[in-house]
């Protein structure tokens, strides 16, 4: 067992001691048998929430009328959850209320897909009620009992399918499949965050151009900000190896590029990005166009700063369907050899530009700082003081051209 599962081995422990049953569930149980990394790690129990918070000295209410109570153990938050069942679903989202249950099993069949179904004892034990542990072996996403009800129950969970598809390499099972194909209109019932969410997941996972795929053959795209009217862009984005991809930031850009969008920065607002999230991709794609035209130069890359220059030759070579880790590393190596990394390194100051310069203060001197930099860049000049202000002085030419 790992080791993320032996730390938390005393709190089942304890819930043990004071006569409950309790057991690994959800997702972390599922990556442990793929062999992927362990994530959060959930606890479902027989205990009641004011149970829990009995047993536990350090506990967070995060939602006890859903039987969810935070343990702190050891520096490391924990969320267990009392066994329940789900009332009926309104709004497509979320479950009127909740009935606490005594059964892991009953717990277990409400949830969305077979293989987030399944539980561990404190032994190892696997318990499987729902035939997930088949579906693993087959990578298939398949839904818990009729696809058409926990679908209408939760939206969400038509695209949380296609995530998966991205994340784990997995194909839908048919019926499931089909269900998404009817029901993907209630998916406008669902709030963009949501909805973005899952999109930002499915855009970073190993699969996703199948992810893609399956977003125009089931007509989900259709309910996404910005994409009704992209299906063909959508698709051309399958011929790009979006997993050799890195950042947020990353897949926005290209995504943006393939669709062709006129007004990128709307389009974002549209997905509730963040503020520096639009910034970024905004300045990405201005910078790639030059970048399509011409190499990097010193002095792009002093302006550009190290993490986006690797974060746009990553998507430059996504979009010219290549993949060069030499390129990448030069580029960090050529960035490191630079004289300066900033405007602060340099060895002098607007204050010193207008002590050598007889001019009164104004946009002069922020236009003579960046000829400056150009030339410690350039290599042109060394950077240094007496250097910088002695070529300063012989610069005879006219404010804006080349020195």
């Amino acid at each position: 067992m790992k080791a993320e599962f032996v730390e938390a081995i005393p709190i089942i422990e304890q819930l043990n001691e004071h006569g409950h049953e309790a057991y690994f569930v959800g997702g972390s149980v599922r990556d442990l048998l793929l062999n992927r990394k362990i994530g959060d790690i959930d606890i479902a129990t027989s205990a009641k929430p004011d149970e829990i918070q009995k047993i536990f000295p350090k506990t967070i209410d995060v939602g006890v009328q859903h039987g969810t109570v935070i343990v702190l153990h050891n520096g490391k938050p924990y969320e267990v959850t009392t066994f329940r069942t789900e009332g009926e679903y309104e709004e497509y989202r979320r479950p009127k209320y909740v009935r606490f249950v005594s059964s892991l099993q009953e717990d277990l069949k409400r949830r969305d897909f077979t293989i987030n179904a399944l539980a561990m004892d404190k032994n190892g034990r696997i318990l499987d009620y729902v035939n997930g542990m088949e579906d693993l072996e087959n990578r298939m996403i398949r839904t818990v009992g009729d696809p058409y009800e926990r679908f209408s129950e939760d939206a969400l969970r038509m695209l949380r399918a296609l995530r998966f598809v991205s994340q784990l390499s997995f194909r839908l099972e048919e019926k499931t499949l089909q269900a998404i194909t009817v029901w993907h209109k209630l998916l406008q019932n669902i709030s963009i965050e949501r909805i973005t969410a899952e999109f930002e997941k499915l855009l970073a996972g190993a699969s996703a151009n199948d992810a893609i795929q399956l977003l125009t053959l089931t007509n989900v795209y259709q309910h996404m900000p910005g994409l009704k009217q992209k299906k063909e862009q959508l698709n051309k984005l399958l011929s790009y190896p979006m997993h050799n991809l890195c950042k947020r930031e990353e897949y926005w850009t290209v995504l943006l590029f393939v669709l062709e969008t006129d007004d990128g920065e709307s389009f974002m607002r549209n997905w509730k990005l963040p503020r520096r999230v639009i910034k970024k991709v905004c300045r990405h794609l201005e910078l790639l166009n030059c970048l399509f035209e011409q190499d990097w130069t010193a002095f792009l890359l002093y302006k550009t700063g190290l993490e986006d220059a690797l974060q746009l030759e990553r998507i430059r070579q996504v979009l010219q369907k290549e993949k060069n880790e030499e390129a990448i590393q030069k580029l960090q190596k050529s960035y490191e050899q630079l004289p300066i990394h900033s405007r602060k390194e340099l060895a002098v100051t607007g204050n010193d530009i207008l002590n050598i310069v007889p001019k009164k203060p104004g946009k002069w001197v922020e236009e003579y700082l960046t000829l400056v930099e150009q030339q410690v860049v350039n290599g042109l000049i060394e950077n240094n003081s007496g250097e910088i202000k002695e070529w300063l002085k012989n610069c005879n030419q006219k404010l804006g051209e080349s020195c």
